[in-house]
């Protein structure tokens, strides 16, 4: 196995910088409640007086447990990742190892896509938007998924949360894509207490899953992060950490509509801006997640990944701030994510990775771990990147496709012509090779959005460059390394020979690319045909039957009787005309 080849060197960026992390965003993230509060709720931090004693009393409570030193360790490490959903970039982890230039996609299912089969969109088909609930699409089944292959050397695997990978065949199921067991949502947002969501006026219903089946039971209010944190501990309750699990933890929190419990939310009442103190009650049930792996003797062994699935949306209180965008655009603060690696087992605890890092890379990286194999004749998009986090070694990866959609195609100005020849710029894609991200189409809503807590200070310089730098264009080149926030200067004027590298790169990966998959809505996925829930609603047709012998003859003697009036109204004046004549 071996990922698709890199770009050849690029020439060195002009004046490069190295990022350094500005105090006044530190200032900003600590004013806004989010700095501290990635500490507390993942452990490395005390929640003080109340919340973390209340939680934790009541896991011992629930199990009747205590904290216990962990069982002799399997060579096999546990394994756990937590995908949050629209998380803004300014969590950050005060251990472990910080991954400064760790890149998403801007959407939730093509960021879940990548993540679970180490390929760009482009080669499963995802290329454009997300899989919606209505439509016969999944995640392509002749892909190997991340926990089929750990069950090939012994992994438990869970799933615990958001699916957004289609269900409209009983194939495309959690179960049926190499996890044992799966509690939590097939689509992409939905209601945190009641469980259900329309997707258009009479398109509702009920969205709890236990494994294949509607989870009706949970039908009672209770809050999904809360009901997702108490699985995973009862998963780990139940399982011998002897030997070897794989989690994946996708919570729903924090996508629209922010919802948190009312003691949270009173919690969080120092928050003046309401919606970012729900965001931030939201976050707490995660820290139960590292009690319960110290209470049941997983914690020494295992590595736990944490990563938002996209930048975060600054109208549903999250804030990408100084970055420029948000979720769903490809400018850094739709695609830059937080994320981190917690392990006893990091050789260099406490510091920051400032790599190049992609959410494909987990995939190699956590087979690795594993001790699993990837086959030949498996092409990767991702890289083992784990020397790199725990070691501090160069990375592998020099480039990274954020994507090319060739159905978006709104760019006004693109052109063949703008793209010299080599890539029309209509179509949008953006990609990084080394220190240049050069992005063509429409890349999205590329505005600067303060946090919210600061909006009532007006409109400033950050909001009025958009109008300047966005009008009439369908080309940008950043050199993102000494302009990480893309607000100096767009470059394509300046390196046309750049632009030019980086768009025969684009025409090269767009050759591997495999036909996009986003069919038509299908009127059979509404849930009033299906009881009241989402869930498969494809069954392929059967074959039709042999007619017997006697059908056969008379469809035949009726082919001829056909056939034969057909040939007379072929010439229906042959014999007149002849008289005529």
């Amino acid at each position: 196995m071996a990922p698709r080849g890199c770009a050849g060197p690029l020439p060195p960026p002009p004046s490069p910088q190295t990022w350094v992390w500005p105090r006044k965003m530190l200032a900003m993230g600590a004013l806004a409640g989010f700095w501290v509060l990635s500490l507390l709720t993942y452990g490395y931090l005390s929640w003080g007086q109340g919340l973390e004693e209340e939680e934790e009393g009541a896991l011992r409570a629930q199990t009747g447990e205590r904290l216990e030193p962990s069982v002799t360790a399997v060579s096999q490490p546990h394994l756990i990742f937590i995908l949050a959903d629209d998380q803004g970039f300014r969590d950050l982890a005060a251990e472990g190892v910080k991954l400064e230039n760790y890149y998403v996609q801007p959407i939730c299912t093509p960021s879940r896509s990548q993540f679970i089969t180490g390929k760009y969109q482009i080669h499963t088909g995802l290329q454009h938007s997300i899989i919606r609930p209505t439509q016969p699409n999944c995640l392509p089944l002749d892909n190997a998924t991340l926990p089929q292959k750990l069950k090939e050397v012994g992994y438990s695997t869970h799933m615990v949360g958001k699916w957004h990978l289609g269900f409209y065949r009983k194939e495309c199921m959690p179960t049926k894509r190499g996890f044992d067991t799966f509690f939590g949502s097939l689509l992409g947002s939905g209601d945190y207490y009641t469980h259900h969501k329309c997707d258009s006026p009479g398109m509702c219903g009920y969205d709890l899953y236990e494994n294949d089946s509607a989870a009706w039971d949970y039908d009672n209010g209770v809050y999904s992060t809360q009901m997702y944190t108490q699985r995973v501990q009862q998963i780990l309750a139940s399982h011998d950490p002897r030997k070897p699990v794989f989690l994946y933890i996708a919570y729903q929190a924090v996508h629209s509509p922010l919802q948190a419990p009312g003691r949270y939310f009173e919690h969080y009442r120092s928050i003046v801006n309401i919606n970012r103190r729900r965001y931030a009650a939201m976050l707490s049930s995660i820290n139960n997640v590292t009690l319960a792996l110290k209470m049941y003797g997983f914690y020494n062994n295992s590595i736990i990944i944490y990563s938002s699935d996209n930048g975060g949306q600054p109208t549903a209180g999250g804030s990408n701030w100084p970055l420029r965008g948000s979720k769903g655009t490809y400018w850094e603060g739709g695609i830059r994510a937080v994320g981190f690696v917690h392990s006893p087992l990091l050789k260099n605890k406490g510091t920051v990775c400032k790599e190049l890092v992609h959410i494909t890379d987990w995939y190699p990286t956590l087979i690795s771990l594993a001790e699993g194999q990837i086959d030949e004749n498996i092409q990767l998009d991702g890289y083992d990147v784990w020397e790199t986090i725990s070691e501090g070694l160069r990375s592998p990866r020099v480039d990274i496709l954020h994507n090319i959609d060739p159905i978006y195609t709104k760019a006004k100005n693109g052109s063949w012509a703008a793209g010299y020849g080599i890539w029309n710029t209509a179509i949008q894609s953006a990609i990084r090779v080394q220190h240049w991200k050069l992005l063509t189409g429409n890349p999205g809503y590329s505005d600067w959005v303060p946090p919210q807590s600061f909006s009532n200070l007006g409109p400033n310089r950050w909001h009025n460059e958009r109008v300047t730098l966005s009008t009439g264009k369908s080309v940008w080149l950043f050199n993102i390394t000494a302009d990480p926030y893309e607000r100096r200067v767009d470059l394509s004027h300046r390196y046309p020979g750049i632009v030019k590298q980086l768009l025969r790169r684009l025409s090269q990966f767009n050759k591997t690319a495999v036909p996009v998959r986003y069919p038509p809505k299908d009127p059979r996925s509404n849930p009033r045909l299906n009881g009241g829930v989402w869930g498969p609603w494809y069954k392929e047709e059967s074959k039709k039957q042999k007619p017997s012998k006697k059908k056969a003859e008379k469809k035949q003697k009726k082919g001829k009787t056909k056939k034969k009036q057909k040939k007379e109204r072929s010439f229906p004046n042959c014999h007149s005309g002849i008289s005529r004549g």
